[in-house]
């Protein structure tokens, strides 16, 4: 046969890879279709029919706004929940995603309200519940387009029946959570100084406020002293003093009741000895100060002041003011009041304190209210504001009745009005204006309408934090009024009217109706629960258990109510005092027509009488006011965790983004803590944000927004996860074009593995190899796969994304493709049928690749379900299938250390290689027959018995002890083995191109090499 060389094609002769899984992926095209295939067949379904009667694993969905397009956060928060999930369901779980939206609330109405405004149509003259049918059919509107792109990202769950707020059983269920909060008297109206937007004319929650720096107008006010009452003789020397305030917020000085101080700075008496300015103080005014600040103080006045003598607190304890503006009607004491919250970091050392318009002001008035009582000062605070920003007629000098109408804080865009400037006059005007300047500071906004907000007391209803709960007598009947008298007090903002409990949440000692004391913050309270509940929860990362903690630990009572028309009512009964009918038979009809007709039922003509029934007659006002929809979303855990028979309660986990610490976690933490006693969920997740290359957050002002939809467009939604998954999500992310970039490149080099590993397993006959019977290489291969499985599940459980990632990206560049692949492709390319080496490293592969390609299929779902699909055409998907489980034989510790000694000595022969290639002195490795010196005797029986010429990929090689020529090859990091190169001799085989001696010794098949040449003539006999 000397003429085989001319008459064979020897690359028909090799197992060459072969595979129609494609090397450009395609993803943009092919993704939609992966979609649209696992609707087709049922995908969702399938996996619950798999999962029945396995162990439940629920992560309940935090839900998104249905307002608007999904963004890049919407796309990290879905993806990570869709990670979580298939890793359970692929770990033998029934892990159900059940997504849910929130379609209540001011983002949605505010898009309604839009809407009119843009016709010149008032909201106000709809019938409320036309109103709210067209907010119900923008949410669905919206839930369906999010839906699509939710399922375009890969995330699969059972989007046929996702759980919304505005379902009539949703809604049934949130007026049945509150129903049993004011059932068990945690509810309660009250008066409170709250975060109001005078745009949207709603109170805010502080989850629904993000601050931005704001320029606002200061002013240093007098109070002119009127008394002094001390123990020992009166201090006359403070008669004809004043005490100097410094607030941002001029148009509050008409609700000013108070001035508060520390005891713990050092204050003094001054005198003006100095003064250049047009207005204000004069040489010889008396002015008291902290004396730290008083230098300062002086030169924003353009005076200079001289210390007249120390102030002791116990004589500031007895100094009663009167008001600035006294001439204008406020014709009432103002008294000094020692509070923990005045330092002598800023201003003047007294703090301005008006009641209805800080919740520090109200709570160190109301610590003082009843010793004013007693003292003959009205505790009465004030509503000196109304919802529209203007000045009511408790402002005096500013309200409808002044001259030029009401004064206006801030208009219907969120512009400062007139108020400011119409106090300041009046202060000028009364020569009680010390100072003026402007500041420029962080200001709260809300986080929809941008717009500024304003601290006004409002009638509301809370939920009490401190309340003992285990006290059933101490009901939300106990209101304390100094007058006896019941009904307007609380209405009108009389703080003494507020509920004893009330009182005693601010840690007063209070008389119940019953006697005894008020239980302040011991005991089961709200709070006690929460902090309970926080300390038994795992947070990922650890940090946010902190965060929560003290949020909890210093939040005031819980405001529900919102002053708006959609979302679900607060649907109770009260009378003029705010005591809330508690009657089983009403809560009954309320409940069924929610169920039966949703919470439009509430609004309905003749709403009342219905529900009332027999007691319609009796004194009982209908509350119109929404519930806050932080109470919507963290009552979610009651309509879908506990009514689904296919989920569970608790769920064992919550992710959302950190900002969720003061929103959905807080929310659904005090919901549960207060209707069941503990918190809703076992473990609380929390990612960051997402900003740009440059770690800017993303604007659309700057042109550095990333959109999701662009991206899948462009480079397809595994993309997205792949950088999703590489990421520390738990801090703030960066997202670019230059990371994508990375990521596909990345991805690339994945699926090239994933390519190279179908191709081969294209010959593989699904033989199985004995462990015991398999070369060193592959049992090493099948020791990192058992490495890599406890990596991979506990990553999985640890939430720990980036590390199973990382560690799969490393195995398939570095051990795979750029090691084993490269040193068994020899042997699986030539060797023939029967090589025991050969069909070893096809076992292994299959192996590599079931665990690869299921461990990635949570994160790379569309990629993976095509690579399972290419080497199983006649599964249903990966998405059905479980990890692998690892042997644990596999795990050999030994041996690995022995290869981890060989695969240093080959990184010096290939970096000796590189050089000769690079030099052109080679043109492959094959070429080479390197001398190894080896000056260690551990490394030296590491590679002893090796085959390590073909470890090396070289046709030949040497191993001698010692250290070698000084000229040789050397690495720093393996200093006892020097390489010198040298070329192989002998005949190139025309099949494996290998260099070897033994080419032509088989006369059959003279250009091929002995081994080459045994297994084409066993190839030949199969054919023949």
């Amino acid at each position: 046969m000397s003429d085989t060389k001319d008459t064979i094609d020897y690359s028909k002769t090799l197992y060459l890879p072969q595979t129609d899984f494609p090397m450009r992926a395609g993803l943009p095209e092919k993704e939609p279709e992966t979609v649209a295939r696992w609707q087709e067949i049922g995908l969702y379904k399938k996996l619950r029919e798999d999962a029945k009667g396995r162990e439940k694993f629920v992560l309940h969905d935090g839900p998104p706004y249905a307002n608007g397009n999904i963004h890049i956060g919407h796309a990290l928060n879905k993806i990570l929940k869709d990670v979580i999930t298939r890793s359970f369901q692929m770990r033998g779980y029934d892990s159900n995603y059940v997504p849910g939206w929130d379609c209540h609330g001011l983002p949605i109405e505010w898009k309604i309200e839009e809407a009119y405004r843009a016709k010149g149509q008032n909201k106000d003259e709809v019938e409320i519940n036309e109103f709210r049918r067209q907010c119900r059919e923008f949410a669905q509107g919206w839930i369906d387009v999010q839906t699509k792109e939710f399922q375009r990202l890969g995330i699969e769950g059972d989007f046929e029946n996702p759980y919304t707020t505005m379902a009539f059983h949703a809604e049934a269920r949130i007026a049945g959570e509150l129903l049993k909060i004011a059932k068990s008297g945690q509810l309660y109206r009250g008066s409170k100084p709250v975060m109001w937007s005078v745009v949207e004319r709603t109170a805010l929650a502080e989850a629904e406020v993000e601050y931005h720096e704001v320029q606002s107008d200061t002013v240093w006010v007098k109070f002119p002293v009127k008394f002094v009452v001390r123990d020992g003789p009166e201090m006359t020397d403070l008669l004809d003093a004043c005490v100097v305030i410094w607030t941002t917020t001029p148009w509050t000085i008409p609700g000013n009741r108070g001035i508060s101080f520390s005891s713990r700075l050092e204050y003094g008496l001054y005198e003006v000895v100095e003064a250049t300015n047009d207005f204000g103080p004069r040489v010889g005014e008396k002015l008291l100060f902290a004396k730290r600040l008083a230098e300062e103080c002086a030169a924003k006045a353009k005076l200079s002041l001289k210390l007249m003598r120390d102030l002791d607190p116990s004589e500031l304890a007895g100094v009663t003011c009167t008001h600035p503006l006294a001439r204008l009607g406020y014709d009432f004491l103002v008294p000094l009041l020692d509070g923990d919250h005045v330092t002598d970091d800023a201003g003047t050392g007294f703090v301005h304190t008006a009641p209805g318009h800080g919740r520090e002001d109200f709570d160190a008035w109301m610590e003082k209210s009843r010793e004013l009582e007693a003292r003959g000062i009205s505790a009465k605070i004030p509503f000196t504001v109304g919802d529209d920003g203007f000045y009511t007629d408790e402002a005096p000098g500013f309200g409808p009745s002044a001259e030029g109408g009401a004064a206006r804080v801030m208009d219907d865009n969120g512009k400062k009005g007139d108020a400011n400037d119409r106090v300041i006059k009046a202060l000028i005007d009364a020569d009680m204006l010390f100072a003026r300047g402007r500041i420029k500071h962080d200001y709260p906004h809300s986080w929809r309408s941008k717009k500024p907000v304003i601290f006004r007391n409002t009638p509301q209803w809370f939920v009490y934090m401190d309340k003992d709960l285990g006290n059933p007598s101490s009901g939300p009947s106990g209101h304390l009024l100094p007058s006896g008298e019941k009904g307007e007090a609380a209405a009108s903002g009389d703080a003494s009217a507020l509920n004893g409990d009330k009182a005693a949440a601010r840690g007063l000692s209070v008389p119940s109706p019953q006697g005894g004391e008020g239980q302040g913050e011991g005991g089961d309270t709200l709070r006690t629960r929460a902090l309970k509940a926080i300390d038994n929860t795992r947070f990922v990362p650890a940090g946010g258990k902190n965060r929560l903690r003290g949020m909890i630990e210093n939040r005031p009572d819980w405001v529900l109510s919102r002053q708006r028309a959609w979302g679900v009512p607060i649907c109770v009964f009260a009378d003029k005092a705010g005591n809330v009918l508690v009657d089983d038979a009403v809560n009954a009809r309320i409940l069924e027509a929610f169920e039966a007709e949703g919470a439009d039922a509430w609004f309905a003509e003749g709403a009342r009488e219905r529900f009332l029934g027999d007691r319609a007659n009796e004194e009982w006002d209908m509350v119109t006011d929404i519930l806050d929809v932080w109470f919507d979303s963290g009552s979610t855990h009651t309509f879908t965790l506990e009514d689904r028979p296919d989920l569970k309660w608790p769920a064992d986990v919550y992710l959302e983004g950190s900002d969720q610490h003061r929103g959905w976690f807080h929310s659904s933490l005090l919901e549960g803590c207060a209707t069941r006693g503990r918190a809703p969920y076992n473990t609380v997740i929390t990612h960051g944000f997402t900003m740009d290359e440059h770690g800017r957050k993303m604007s659309k002002s700057l042109g550095n927004t990333v959109v999701p939809q662009d991206v899948m467009k462009k480079s397809g939604a595994d993309i997205l996860r792949l950088w999703v998954m590489t990421t520390d999500y738990w801090d703030d992310q960066r997202l670019g074009d230059q990371i994508i970039k990375t990521n596909v490149d990345s991805y690339r080099k994945l699926r090239n593995t994933l390519r190279w590993m179908l191709g081969t397993l294209a010959h593989d006959q699904g033989e199985e190899i004995a462990l015991t019977d398999m070369p060193e290489l592959e049992r090493l291969m099948l020791h990192r796969l058992s490495e890599l499985d406890a990596l991979v599940r506990k990553g999985y459980d640890d939430f720990d994304f980036k590390r199973i990632t990382r560690a799969l990206n490393d195995f398939a560049n570095i051990e795979l493709s750029a090691f084993y692949f490269d040193v068994r492709k020899d042997a699986l390319y030539c060797d023939a049928p029967s090589s025991l080496r050969r069909r070893a490293a096809l076992h292994v592969i299959r192996k590599l690749f079931d665990c690869l390609v299921t461990w990635l299929a949570p994160m790379l779902p569309f990629t993976m379900d095509e690579a399972w699909l290419s080497r199983n055409p006649n599964a249903v998907s990966v998405h059905l299938e479980q990890f692998p489980d690892v042997p644990a034989e596999w795990k050999d510790d030994g041996l690995a250390a022995r290869w981890e000694k060989i695969r240093a000595v080959r990184t010096v022969v290939t970096g000796a290689l590189e050089i000769e290639r690079r030099e052109k002195r080679i043109g492959s490795s094959l070429e080479a027959a390197p001398i190894v010196y080896v000056d260690d005797e551990t490394l030296l029986a590491a590679l002893d018995g090796r085959d390590f010429e073909e470890i090396c990929i070289t046709s030949a090689i040497t191993i001698k002890a010692g250290k070698g020529p000084e000229d040789a090859f050397r690495l720093r990091e393996v200093a006892d083995v020097a390489v010198v190169p040298a070329l192989a001799t002998g005949t190139k085989c025309a099949r494996s191109w290998r260099v070897t001696e033994d080419v032509g010794s088989d006369p059959d098949y003279p250009d091929v090499s002995a081994r080459d040449a045994a297994a084409l003539r066993e190839l030949a006999a199969l054919a023949g």
